[in-house]
């Protein structure tokens, strides 16, 4: 059996930056991270929208708020520090109605609230920053920006191990036993013995936070977000990200236009249940992860609240005339030839059993482990300053706060 300080399970962004944050507070510990794939970053680190976050939608004083200011500053740090592609470009958020103003007052408001540096333009204004975009206001977000999260997570791995860390891949956990004096983790690879165990599992996180025998109420379910992006000679429509005014009774932020590092523009997603919690294609199938979803009491009440949005999600996911008409609230030059499809994701979303989105990120500690149980956006923009909550958790567990 193999003997270290502490376990990490989940190669994702934000265990990589844990990992990299205990090797900065604790310099001696020996660390393991488990990941099941054969590397690591591969679920929403590596199919996430790339974009550094401003911190402008979230409930002032929350954890995402506070963590996302603190944590894109972080970020742009290390991508400087070690050469990583990133863009400040700014982003719009467009009001299509005036129907929408009242709500985009809101999150100007909001975004004022939370530090961020925004202003409210006119039709002029919007037309110099997105010729293609149309709307009758929009609030302008200078600092939000682009970023190769992929690229990242590997710069954290190189430099975990470099310190002495060990990254197991192919090591899905099967089981954890909780100990006296610490905690075992028996993966398809072998045992692992920790004194602490940190659970970064994203889409399994509720899993493995029972299998720690930790208290949940809350359960993930798999939202799969589709895309397609503007084929080479459509990119000149959108020049760095459109946003629309976000419906304020639907959980999602809506389809939008999001120019990624490499220069492709992708455009969506919309918000459909997953069949699978990997379930990246519309007919993949995990019974297990489905029968789960269905029979939870949080996704059928969130279902009863918003059936009719929830219907002309899916109805995107198979028309793409639909998801079309939806992109061109925001770029009314949008054809469907100017689109192909693009690689899928899925987010990882913990429910209430009443059907509320777990609207925070939710950080829970169990003897000796600390699970990380809701994670969702802007968890990678924040994932160094994520990392240093959890790490804050887990001093305070070795009596070393």
């Amino acid at each position: 059996m193999d003997r270290c300080d502490l376990i990490i399970v989940g190669g994702g962004i934000v265990g990589l930056a844990t990992a990299h944050e205990v090797g900065s507070r604790f310099p001696g510990w020996r660390l393991i991270v488990l990941e099941k794939e054969p590397e690591v970053a591969t679920h929403q680190t590596a199919r996430n929208s790339g974009v550094l976050h401003s911190g402008i939608y979230y409930r002032p004083g929350s954890l995402r708020a506070q963590n996302c200011r603190a944590g894109k500053l972080a970020m742009e740090a290390f991508c400087r520090q070690h050469g990583i592609a990133h863009e400040i470009c700014g982003k719009v958020i467009v009001a299509t109605d005036v129907s929408e103003l009242p709500q985009l007052t809101r999150i100007f408001e909001r975004g004022q609230q939370n530090g961020v540096r925004c202003e409210l333009i006119g039709t002029q204004r919007l037309a110099e920053l997105e010729p293609h975009a149309r709307g009758v206001k929009a609030i302008h977000v200078p600092e939000a920006g682009i970023v190769d999260y992929r690229a990242v997570a590997r710069k954290l791995a190189e430099i975990v191990q470099s310190r002495g860390g060990r990254i197991w891949t192919s090591a899905r956990v099967r089981s954890i036993d909780l100990r006296s004096d610490g905690v075992t983790a028996t993966t398809v690879r072998g045992e692992v013995f920790g004194r602490y165990l940190v659970n970064c599992g994203g889409l399994y996180s509720d899993r493995i936070a029972r299998l720690s025998g930790q208290e949940l109420q809350a359960q993930i379910v798999p939202f799969r977000g589709e895309y397609y992006e503007l084929v080479e000679g459509a990119r000149e429509l959108c020049r760095n990200l459109i946003y629309p005014v976000p419906d304020p009774s639907f959980p999602f932020l809506g389809v939008h236009f999001t120019r990624m590092i490499d220069g492709a523009v992708e455009c969506g997603p919309n918000a459909v249940l997953a069949g699978a919690r990997e379930g990246y294609r519309k007919w993949d199938l995990n019974p297990r992860d489905l029968l789960e979803s269905l029979t939870y009491s949080g996704f059928r009440r969130l279902a009863r609240r918003h059936w009719r949005t929830g219907v002309g999600e899916l109805w995107r996911s198979f028309s793409k005339a639909a998801f079309v008409r939806a992109l061109q609230r925001l770029v009314p030059e949008i054809r469907a030839d100017k689109l192909r499809p693009a690689r899928a994701g899925v987010r990882a979303q913990a429910l209430q059993p009443d059907g509320m989105l777990v609207d925070d990120f939710l950080i829970l500690d169990h003897r000796c482990v600390v699970n990380v149980c809701n994670a969702p956006s802007p968890a990678a923009t924040s994932a160094l300053n994520v990392a240093r909550l959890i790490v804050e958790r887990l001093a305070r567990l070795a009596g070393d706060a």
